[in-house]
């Protein structure tokens, strides 16, 4: 299975992390999370040294330092910046929500309008109700946002789980056996956030984040395009290169170019300058324009026009290219929309095969977009990721009791919140608030939206992910860096989020392997004398099997008459391997009059005996 391999590659990726900055910092981080004060402020230091001005490693190197006892209650909206000792009920620095308010608010009305027509798209995409994907978008606002350590992340339905939802609910016998499988699912997220699988989150290579962030942004582009002219065959939040309607990204925008519709390309191009006209000029001029957020007004003009051109044959927009969300009769027929799981179908074994599947695919789409969401933030905030696995899972579970679809941390969303401005998860939040009311109250009026309308603010979020400044830049970070950027953003366009995300990975463990071939050691020649050649080898900290061939290299390579000084006083792990490497060369050596003289923190040796003897004596000295 794909998502397995997946998980293994991230696993493998784990194993050959360098030690650099990012790999200090993120142990401070682990161990942070699970409580081992002492090794992260340790951590922290290593990282410091790297980059003494990161302010990040400061601020959780002081947390560490704050020990809270067992039996204390802390008060939400509290900011603990010293020890609380046993019994206490810390209520001290309480945080200003309501200074957010005037950032958070606009930009949940943003989010609103990005979220309203995905639930409705991934929904359909994924063959289930309309009102399921509306109960995710709620649940994973209010619920998950509220459980959530995220203050920027916005969850809801995600397109990287439509296929398996397609597939499950025909499978599984109906949609009711399906939501059991979500409850399910929610549960063994659960589990994992207690296993503190969340490490795996921190993993991700940044060079594969960046081109996650990248890949998504030219997704979206390219798929709203036909939405923008008009053309609706294919569901919004259907994110694959494939599509659900037969087509392809790029067949569909061909197809789009032949059923231009004016009225919606018109109200679309209107909406766009509209947007651009409020982020590069109106926003600069007073509060006014900044407490109304451009797409707002963009909206409402799509409304206007729909009403003004509804019956002209030529630039009227057809029922079909507006929002579509179900209208209740009343609040009876409303809360009929909701639906229980089958709990009767606990003992079908598929049910726990789908519920497992939702669980790790879901969880892998949320540790990659909080580790993206973090990077976006400019308050470079880290999410607790044991902590996010916890709120999912919790959102999973209370979104299969009523009928709604899995949710995931959904970097569009996310994105969409960062670039308006939101600042704390009361975006998330009031954003669930106002899918609920909106389609209690209002859904009508949401039926009068231009898809091309709400299509123009995607291509805003698109473009903001995947700007070509950051192709530039990281090409000239070398191809180390470029060349898993590269991949993971080509596999995201032609495949699908989470092959393109593996993919990536496997180019960054095979860059990490070359580099570990190639920095396993360092060669200098010092000298020419008595006939000899002096040469001087160096081992590094790490040597593992992967420099098995950089070494052998190296020893073969030799020329005959030759001093070899072998220093491995700063080699803390040598393996096996590498000790019989060297074990069958020393015969090779005496044939080739080479010395060997064996520098270690504890002794030197010239010409061990037996390298293996040796080795094993340090280690016992050690």
């Amino acid at each position: 299975m794909r998502y397995f391999e997946l998980f293994i590659i991230l696993i493998f990726s784990i194993s050959v992390n360098g030690q650099k900055f990012d790999y200090y910092f993120d142990k401070g981080q682990i161990n942070l999370d699970t409580g081992n004060y002492k090794l992260a402020i340790s951590y922290y230091d290593s990282a410091l040294k790297k980059s003494p001005k990161h302010a990040s490693s400061y601020f959780n190197r002081g947390l560490a330092k704050i020990i809270i006892e067992d039996n204390v209650v802390i008060a939400a909206g509290s900011v603990v910046n010293k020890n609380v000792p046993k019994g206490t009920l810390y209520a001290g620095n309480p945080a200003n929500f309501l200074k957010n308010l005037k950032a958070d608010l606009p930009a949940s009305i943003v989010v609103f309008f990005v979220a309203l027509p995905l639930c409705l798209g991934i929904a359909l995409a994924s063959g289930a109700p309309l009102f399921s994907g509306l109960i995710a978008g709620i649940v994973g606002g209010i619920i998950v946002g509220a459980l959530s350590g995220s203050q920027i992340g916005v969850s809801g339905p995600a397109a990287g789980l439509a296929a398996i939802v397609l597939t499950a609910i025909g499978a599984l016998g109906g949609y009711q056996n399906f939501l059991l499988a979500v409850v399910l699912g929610g549960v063994i997220q659960v589990l994992f956030g207690f296993l503190k699988a969340g490490i795996i989150g921190y993993y991700f290579p940044s060079s594969v984040i960046k081109g996650m962030l990248t890949g998504i942004g030219i997704i979206i582009i390219l798929k709203q395009i036909p939405h923008f002219f008009g053309y609706d065959s294919n569901p919004e939040g259907d994110f694959s290169f494939s599509q659900v309607n037969g087509e392809n990204t790029f067949s569909e925008i061909f197809n789009a170019i032949n059923f231009i519709s004016p009225g919606a390309s018109l109200i679309a191009v209107i909406g766009l300058i509209i947007l651009l006209l409020w982020k590069t000029v109106l926003s600069k001029k007073g509060k006014f324009f900044t407490l109304i957020q451009g797409p707002l007004v963009a909206v409402v003009a799509g409304i206007v026009y729909f009403i003004f051109t509804e019956g002209n044959s030529f630039w009227g927009i057809s029922k079909d290219h507006l929002v579509s969300v179900p209208v209740p009769e009343n609040m009876s027929s409303f809360l009929g929309q909701f639906m229980l799981p089958n709990f009767g179908a606990i003992t079908n074994p598929q049910i726990w095969v789908t519920a497992f599947t939702i669980a790790l695919v879901a969880s892998l789409e949320t540790l990659l977009c909080v580790e993206a969401t973090d990077k976006l933030d400019p308050e470079k905030r880290v999410t607790p990721t044991n902590r996010e696995l916890l709120a999912q899972g919790a959102g999973n579970i209370i979104s299969g009791m009523i009928g709604g679809l899995p949710v995931t941390q959904v970097i569009v969303r996310s994105s969409a919140n960062i670039q308006s401005g939101g600042k704390t998860k009361l975006a998330a939040i009031v954003h669930g608030f106002l899918l609920l009311i909106s389609i209690l109250l209002i859904p009508t009026l949401l039926n009068k939206i231009p898809l091309s309308v709400l299509a123009s603010i995607l291509l805003l979020v698109g473009y903001n992910l995947a700007k070509p400044k950051l192709f530039f830049t990281m090409y000239k970070l070398g191809w180390k860096q470029f060349a898993p950027f590269a991949v993971t953003v080509i596999g995201i366009v032609f495949t699908d989020l989470l092959i393109g995300i593996a993919l990536g990975l496997a180019v960054g463990v095979v860059v990490i392997l070359i580099k570990s071939f190639q920095n396993s050691h360092f060669l200098h020649i010092e000298d020419v004398s008595n006939g000899k050649h002096k040469i001087k080898m160096t081992l590094a900290e790490e040597v593992t099997f992967f420099n098995k061939g950089a070494i052998l290299k190296e020893l073969d390579g030799l020329p005959r008459d030759t001093y070899l000084e072998l220093d491995v006083r700063s080699t803390r792990y040598l393996d096996h391997d590498i000790i019989e490497i060297l074990e069958d060369f020393s015969e090779k050596a005496r044939n080739r009059n080479i010395d060997i003289k064996v520098i270690s923190e504890y002794q030197t040796v010239e010409n061990p005996e037996s390298f293996i003897q040796f080795f094993r004596l340090r280690k016992k000295t050690a």
